[in-house]
């Protein structure tokens, strides 16, 4: 059980001594660790004695003296975060040649390259870098004609980060992509207007795409119908033609046209509407006037009566 006991304190106690003897060394600037995209900068007594910024386990003592030593005590260690950093700004005014307003919206990089003129040339760095970005876009983009304004955006950041770029490196910043990534009008009634045009544009070119298509198939009926008429005509002066043809070749026998002018007559009294009167051959001429003159008998009742 004592053994245990024992055991356990001693691993505590080299724990806890351990940990104490590293801070120990840490403090007096015998070793640190810095991490990837990380750098610190030792300030002794308000002087800069030294940077790190590679990566991993590294001897302040051993690079900058014996005066490693002391910073803890009457100096500071600034850690800096060097990862690439982004920033977009919003709707920055402008005004176009034409004297539209617009908005510009500007995404742009930036990251730490100097450590010492980041922390000691400027108070606020950040804050400068983007009052910078805009008021170069401001200025570089004001008066520009509408139509370059709305295409040309490659052409507007290459303009914008030339202008921006030598300011930011004396501040420690090192200035990534700059891009302008939207670019729209901030008038409303404007805005409003334009698209009302739009609609109304929309609906002039759907009503004349209509237009054109009834015109086309009116084309196309009136076209048809001239052919069917031409087709109609030829047809109607072809039939005389044939039935006149057909009656010459009937007409050379004088039976057979005797015949056919007796069935055709015939076929007109049957399907005609008047009363039909048969009068025997060679009667006497007093019978048929009589006949003719007979009033009409009145339409029969539904029974007849057969007489005997």
């Amino acid at each position: 059980m004592s053994f245990l006991i024992a055991f356990f304190l001693t691993f505590v106690l080299a724990g806890l001594g351990t940990s104490t003897l590293f801070g120990i060394l840490r403090l007096l600037g015998l070793y640190t660790t810095v991490d990837e995209c990380r750098a610190k900068v030792y300030v002794l007594f308000g002087k800069v004695i030294g940077v790190l910024d590679d990566p991993g386990l590294r001897f302040p003592i051993v690079e900058m003296g014996p005066r490693a030593a002391l910073v803890s005590f009457f100096g500071k260690v600034h850690e800096l975060d060097q990862r690439l950093d982004q920033k977009y700004l919003r709707s920055l005014p402008v005004n176009t040649e034409e004297g539209t307003p617009m908005g510009i919206g500007v995404w742009y990089e930036m990251r730490v390259s100097n450590p010492v003129a980041f922390l000691f040339e400027n108070m606020d760095p950040a804050g400068s870098l983007q009052a910078n970005v805009a008021n170069a876009t401001v200025r570089c983009l004001s008066n520009m004609p509408l139509d370059n304004m709305l295409t040309s955006r490659h052409g507007m950041s290459r303009l914008v980060r030339t202008e921006v770029s030598p300011r930011s490196e004396s501040w420690g910043y090192r200035l990534g992509s700059i891009y302008i990534r939207k670019v729209h009008f901030r008038d409303l009634h404007m805005i409003q207007q334009i698209e009302h045009k739009v609609v109304n544009r929309l609906r002039q070119v759907t009503f004349a795409i209509r237009q054109a298509g009834a015109n086309q198939v009116d084309v196309i009926g009136s076209a048809a119908e001239k052919e069917a008429a031409v087709e109609f005509a030829r047809a109607e002066a072809v039939r005389p033609r044939l039935v006149g043809q057909a009656l010459a070749e009937i007409s050379k026998d004088r039976e057979v046209l005797a015949a056919l002018m007796e069935i055709l007559e015939t076929q007109r009294l049957v399907e005609g509407k008047a009363d039909i009167t048969l009068v025997p051959e060679g009667g006497a001429s007093l019978l048929p006037q009589l006949l003719a003159a007979r009033p009409a008998d009145p339409p029969a009742s539904g029974s007849s009566k057969k007489s005997i």
